[in-house]
């Protein structure tokens, strides 16, 4: 597999013994060299680079990214377009079950991550190497653009307008009785629920797919929807407890907030930076917290 270049793999004993170690007569000098060395190709994972087998898996991340764009942004505007009495409850819905639907769709070829923050938690943990996680975040980053351009070829102007592609906003300019009017959500609060429903992701559903114990038990099936499970409801709480119009709820996924911006523009740049900023502190905090954990406790 790709996502195991440059790892050795020691040779086991059929009868269940110890490994055996080979090249025991290399000198303690030699060996250090050759295990620092060993360590740092595996992080780096240089190869991968022009590895055909992580360019394939990356296309797969471009092409769910771009559905999953284009999906929940339209299941955005058509959550509030329908004038349905229950609009964060339709809309929290429809995207666990796309991200179910989507995660299914490319956990075969590429893993299923779909979204950056997954990606460098990836890395973090020690899953992934950084030339790895480069291309995927690279090609999920061109399928978030390619999802806004596919909404925006199919959508009128005035929709696009009136819900910025259902893009990740923080505020929007509204009529107001005396002129266009700024309304939303301040970016320091903003900022918070990113760190801390981002964090959430990665504790309650993320981890469950990263730790080879629960993922074999549980199964692909159920890790995914659980997953989808916990965007839907952390969409659902970010997008409720505030009860401010012009904030979109948490984005969760920085690829996600950036095709719309940039095919959208205006406003959509305004307050940007917490969509990335948030979720990569929260990834941070995420890796310091397997990193305490008891290490017959992670597998």
């Amino acid at each position: 597999m790709a996502g195991n270049v440059g790892v050795v793999e020691d040779l086991e004993n059929p009868n269940g013994g110890s490994k055996i170690q080979p090249f025991a007569s290399t000198p303690k000098r030699e060996e250090g060299k050759n295990k620092n060395g060993t360590a740092w190709n595996q992080i780096l994972g240089l190869k991968d680079l022009f590895s055909l087998n992580v360019w394939r898996a990356s296309l797969a991340e471009l092409l769910g990214t771009a559905v999953l764009v284009f999906a929940m942004d339209t299941i955005v505007i058509s959550s509030y377009e329908t004038e349905t009495k229950t609009p964060h409850l339709v809309m929290s819905f429809l995207v666990a079950v796309t991200v179910t639907v989507l995660l299914l769709a490319t956990f075969p070829i590429s893993g299923g991550h779909i979204n950056p923050i997954i990606t460098l938690a990836a890395t973090f943990t020690g899953l992934f190497s950084i030339s790895r996680a480069a291309i995927y975040i690279l090609a999920q980053c061109v399928g978030g653009i390619l999802g806004a351009l596919a909404l925006k070829a199919v959508v009128n102007s005035n929709i696009e307008r009136t819900f910025s592609l259902g893009g990740c906003t923080l505020t929007i300019v509204a009529p107001g009785p005396h002129g266009p009017i700024v309304i939303g959500l301040e970016p320091s609060q903003a900022l918070w629920l990113e760190v801390l429903c981002t964090f959430v992701f990665l504790f309650a559903s993320i981890w469950m797919a990263f730790d080879i114990r629960q993922a074999r038990a549980l199964g692909r099936v159920i890790v995914c929807s659980v997953i989808g499970i916990v965007v839907g409801l952390l969409v659902f709480i970010s997008t409720t407890v505030t009860a401010t119009k012009g904030y979109a709820g948490v984005g969760m996924n920085p690829a996600r907030c950036l095709g719309p911006a940039i095919i959208r523009g205006g406003y959509l740049w305004n307050g940007h930076w917490v969509f990335w900023v948030g979720p990569v502190i929260a990834c941070v905090a995420f890796t310091l917290y397997t990193k305490i954990i008891p290490r017959q406790h992670v597998h």
